[in-house]
């Protein structure tokens, strides 16, 4: 018997769980960094950053932000609501992915995917016909075919100054 359980729960995101959610965006940073891919979040640790730790507070007093916990340990977070303003606005109702962030600890064992697929079954329950997400389409492009492999098809891509980004989006049957 190993010493990890497969199971991941999913439950509602707190102001208790800023600290390990800033933890997470710092294990995805190093690792990022560790193979010298660091456009994407740069390669600067979240934690001690007041604009992140501002950020991640919104998200859990949004009532957006969701904790996935292994054997009782946060392995991961996805926040959703309404679109970020610098993608194009959808033309149907919609919940957006506004963040998403495994800890590398916790790597292959499906917690993204989990988190996406919640995201996907929430957004079902509102009745909503769509979920969008975006996400960093430089160096080799590995996050965009993460995100189609879950789902998601591709958009169109856009640019924030000078970082690029692809907007995805998954149809969701009623």
């Amino acid at each position: 018997m190993t010493p990890y359980s497969d199971r991941v729960d999913i439950r509602e995101g707190t102001t208790g769980d800023i600290p390990a959610v800033l933890a997470m965006f710092d294990s995805a940073v190093a690792w990022l960094t560790a193979q010298g891919r660091t456009g994407q979040w740069g390669s600067r640790p979240f934690t001690g950053d007041p604009r992140r730790t501002q950020q991640i507070t919104h998200w859990a007093e949004s009532g957006g932000m969701r904790i996935a916990d292994i054997g009782g340990t946060p392995a991961g977070c996805v926040v959703v609501g309404p679109a970020h303003d610098y993608v194009t606005p959808a033309t149907e109702p919609e919940l957006y992915v506004q963040a998403l962030v495994t800890d590398r600890r916790h790597a292959g064992r499906r917690v993204g995917r989990t988190l996406l697929d919640w995201a996907a079954q929430h957004a079902r329950a509102l009745g909503l016909p769509l979920l969008r997400v975006d996400c960093y389409a430089g160096d080799d492009g590995r996050l965009v075919a993460y995100y189609e492999s879950c789902g998601f098809t591709r958009v169109q891509p856009f640019t924030v100054g000078e970082w690029p980004g692809m907007l995805l989006q998954r149809r969701l049957p009623q």
